[in-house]
């Protein structure tokens, strides 16, 4: 059998909140129930690595338990997604890369972002809810610190895609993971802790610099 030249394929991978949107999905979730200030405390601990991202991610969701799924699914149409994200994943793919979101977030939010920005898939995490209301309990494929790591080298793996041709975007030490896979790592408007493992860092909150600073 011949083997695919794996040079000939390449994947880029966006982190969602804070990356392709502007802010952090659950903290604008919680301003629903006024909970916002304290969820923005803990998820700004969990992104420079203070602390545990399972643990904060379930202490959070537990905050939002009684909404209903219909509001949490009005307010994640309605995000602010960053400038330029549109735009860079548009060129990436015609530059032939598969675009990928990993996300410690929701796919309430995700998915529907999937056709807004053009990326390719998403992988993010799940609200459970009961009779269309929020139980305060979530599960998904992004649970863990490592988890867009393990999830990085199985796409590799299934799309025969090396390392040196994927890159990985993202702002928080959640994403830390994924950078050890990736062959360049792009800080966007990041924690330190995630600049001082970029090759890129990027500090204008405008995606399409990642255009300048990469070979397509």
């Amino acid at each position: 059998m011949v083997q695919p030249d794996i040079k000939m394929k390449k994947l880029a991978v966006f982190d969602f909140d804070s990356t392709l949107m502007q802010g952090e999905t659950i903290a604008i979730i919680a301003d629903e129930l006024g909970l916002k200030k304290e969820v923005e405390h803990a998820t700004e601990l969990a992104m420079q690595g203070a602390t545990d991202f399972f643990e904060s991610l379930t202490a959070r969701v537990k905050l939002l338990a009684g909404l209903k799924e219909s509001k949490v699914n009005e307010i994640c149409a309605n995000l602010p997604y960053t400038i330029g994200a549109a735009e860079v994943i548009k060129e990436l793919k015609k530059s032939g890369f598969i675009v990928l979101c990993f996300s410690g977030g929701f796919k309430n939010a995700t998915t529907p972002a999937k056709s807004i920005l053009g990326y390719d898939a998403d992988f993010s995490n799940i609200l459970h809810t009961k009779s269309g209301i929020l139980t305060g309990c979530v599960g998904g494929e992004m649970m863990f610190n490592d988890s867009k790591g393990i999830m990085l080298q199985k796409m590799q793996s299934i799309l025969g895609i090396a390392k040196e041709n994927t890159i990985a975007v993202g702002d928080g030490a959640n994403d830390l993971s994924m950078f050890k896979f990736a062959g360049t790592k792009v800080a966007f408007c990041a924690k330190e802790i995630v600049k001082q493992n970029a090759d890129i860092i990027i500090n204008e909150k405008n995606l399409e610099a990642l255009l300048e600073k990469i070979d397509l």
